[in-house]
């Protein structure tokens, strides 16, 4: 099966990574390797992109469509967290630029066959990597309901988290929950028709969007993420962050703003104690956004914010 994807902001984030021969790049989410090809064509011939997926079958798709740059790249099955520890067995001490797009590709919600699609009859597993031990299915059947209403009501923002947690709860009692087309079945007899209609989105898509990211402590491993990562580049190195989620936005924002290095002491404070040292510069000081044109083109877009950092 092709594993099929269409890059987000292609253009944007060639540009603001700029890219040019010789250089070095990483992508932290190989997917599709649309954006990783697009980086090869600009650093070519003597640049060196590594590519890092903790899907397998991105790692698969990107030895075959980034095989024409030979020696020039460096793919690794494994999480964007072990940066670092990637970059010191390639003795490599820093790179010119890092991106990180945090979309699931079109092939995990369409092939993948892992339940990630409400609108598909799958095994709830909602693994990126298949070598993580809770899918989707252990957390529905084992968590508690309040545990549960938590991840859907601060992963999801759902305003029906509790009802839909308690529904949970009531039928797993009657049968075991074990694929995504049962639990989207629940969620919509849940949510008031009224409410439904009034969402321009499927009634599920919290709710599944929610329990992947806790299948992936997604949040987690990005906030870890940003508070090192600017290790890892050079001066004048350029991280490109592309996110779809309003709490990951936030957490992205957060750590650059902090970087930036502007005081926090009060007002009143007659001078300086906090020592704030100004490590980035942010290159977008209001979030980038796709056009209408591409959000037409792919539609898969349109939640889409991007945030561009330099190293100082």
């Amino acid at each position: 099966m092709p594993y099929k994807h269409i890059p987000v902001m292609l253009n944007e984030i060639v540009r603001y990574l700029n890219c040019s021969p010789g250089k070095i790049y990483v992508d932290c989410t190989l997917g599709g390797s649309g954006h990783a090809d697009a980086i090869c064509k600009k650093i070519a011939p003597d640049g060196l992109l590594i590519g890092i997926d903790q899907d397998e079958e991105a790692i698969k798709n990107g030895k075959k469509v980034l095989k024409p740059y030979g020696s020039n790249i460096r793919l690794f099955h494994d999480n964007f967290i072990n940066l670092p520890a990637i970059l010191s067995k390639l003795n490599i001490c820093a790179v010119d630029g890092v991106l990180l797009d945090l979309g699931l590709s079109l092939y995990q919600i369409e092939s993948s066959g892992r339940g990630f699609s409400f609108r598909r009859d799958e095994p709830l597993d909602m693994r990126m990597n298949l070598n993580l031990k809770t899918k989707a299915e252990d957390i529905i059947n084992m968590a508690k309901e309040e545990s549960l209403k938590k991840i859907f009501s601060e992963y999801g923002e759902e305003r029906w988290a509790r009802h839909i947690a308690r529904r949970i709860v009531k039928e797993r009692k009657l049968k075991r929950i074990d694929s995504s087309k049962q639990l989207a079945r629940i969620v919509c007899e849940v949510i008031p028709q009224k409410a439904a209609f009034k969402q321009r989105i499927h009634p599920a898509t919290k709710v599944f969007m929610a329990l992947r990211i806790a299948v992936n402590k997604e949040l987690e491993t990005l906030a870890s993420f940003m508070e090192n990562v600017f290790d890892s580049l050079k001066p004048e190195g350029r991280l490109c962050v592309l996110t779809f989620h309003s709490l990951e936005d936030r957490i992205v924002k957060h750590k650059i703003k902090a970087l930036e290095g502007k005081c926090i002491c009060p007002p009143d404070f007659p001078k300086c104690v906090c020592n704030k040292k100004r490590v980035v510069i942010s290159l977008t000081k209001k979030v980038l956004r796709p056009t209408k044109k591409e959000i037409e083109k792919n539609p898969m877009a349109r939640s889409a914010k991007l945030r561009v950092a330099e190293k100082l």
